[in-house]
């Protein structure tokens, strides 16, 4: 086995495994956090945590902007990794963070050129083995729900069209802003999607839950507890969750508790695309 790959409970994972593969492809389907799960958490040795962490370092919003996102993060995060915090209290946390940094956007002039440019610097990456993740899910016509609370989310689906992945099997549920004829962002669309609701949220008339209802073995993906959460509202059969662990904010033992594969040290995606093989290939 990989060292980089922690398997909690092999045989619990192996039954999994099993039912997914007797049961089909056809009966599956994925939801996926973006950030640190589908790209790179480190670029060139540095810390990545997010888009939105691009405009702190590009030049792209009013001076003051990052002194005051930085301020935000300093505030909200520790609450958001804090295991003694009641999750209903980290949701009404997550709200304010969010709404208070879209404002922030708009207030430092946010622009529609300014996602351009951040899709265009080639600052992410995406993990290894993402792209060939990708067609797998898109050739064996597996939908693939891909979640992002990203405070400029409308980035994403630009990162997947730049690199010819803008399939459609790809489902992406992101916060938005609406922007003026001058491409300024002037308002915050409704609902915001936080680590801690996006399933509740997002799943609530989703345009392809017709599609999935019939698809109830699901593969998780994400790099967060919180992310455990995108399942949300959604009446599965079996659940298979695999994590990745980035950073050690959050506790390694707590990840053992709660998903069936961690994936460690900036891993790639081979281990998912030969899950996916096996099944397909049963």
């Amino acid at each position: 086995m990989n060292k980089n790959i922690i398997i909690p409970n092999s045989k619990e994972f192996d039954d999994k495994k099993e039912i997914f593969k007797k049961e089909g492809i056809q009966k599956i389907h994925i939801i996926s956090d973006f950030d640190r799960t589908l790209t790179k958490a480190f670029v060139n040795g540095k810390k990545f945590p997010s888009i939105i962490s691009q405009l702190y370092d590009g030049h792209h919003l009013t001076d003051n902007y990052t002194k005051k996102a930085q301020a935000l993060h300093d505030k909200y995060h520790p609450i958001e990794i804090n295991p003694n915090i009641s999750i209903e209290e980290k949701k009404k946390a997550m709200e304010e963070w969010w709404r208070t940094h879209k404002k922030l956007l708009i207030e430092s002039g946010l622009n529609i050129k300014d996602i351009q440019d951040i899709v265009n610097n080639g600052k992410l990456q995406f993990r290894n083995g993402a792209l060939e993740f990708f067609d797998i899910t898109y050739k064996n016509h597996i939908p693939l729900v891909v979640f992002s609370s990203s405070g400029i989310g409308g980035a994403i689906p630009l990162y997947f069209k730049k690199i010819k992945r803008d399939y459609k099997n790809m489902h992406i549920i992101i916060n938005s802003m609406e922007y003026n004829k001058e491409g300024n962002a002037i308002a915050i669309k409704e609902p915001i999607i936080h680590v801690f609701n996006k399933g509740e949220i997002a799943l609530k008339g989703l345009s392809i839950m017709k599609e999935l209802k019939d698809k109830k073995n699901v593969i998780l993906l994400g790099d967060s507890l919180g992310d455990l959460d995108m399942v949300q509202g959604f009446k599965y059969d079996n659940l298979i969750q695999i994590g990745f662990y980035n950073y050690e904010e959050e506790s390694l033992d707590d990840f053992k508790k709660k998903f069936d594969v961690i994936i460690l040290n900036e891993g790639t995606m081979d281990f998912i695309n030969n899950l996916l093989n096996e099944i397909i290939n049963k």
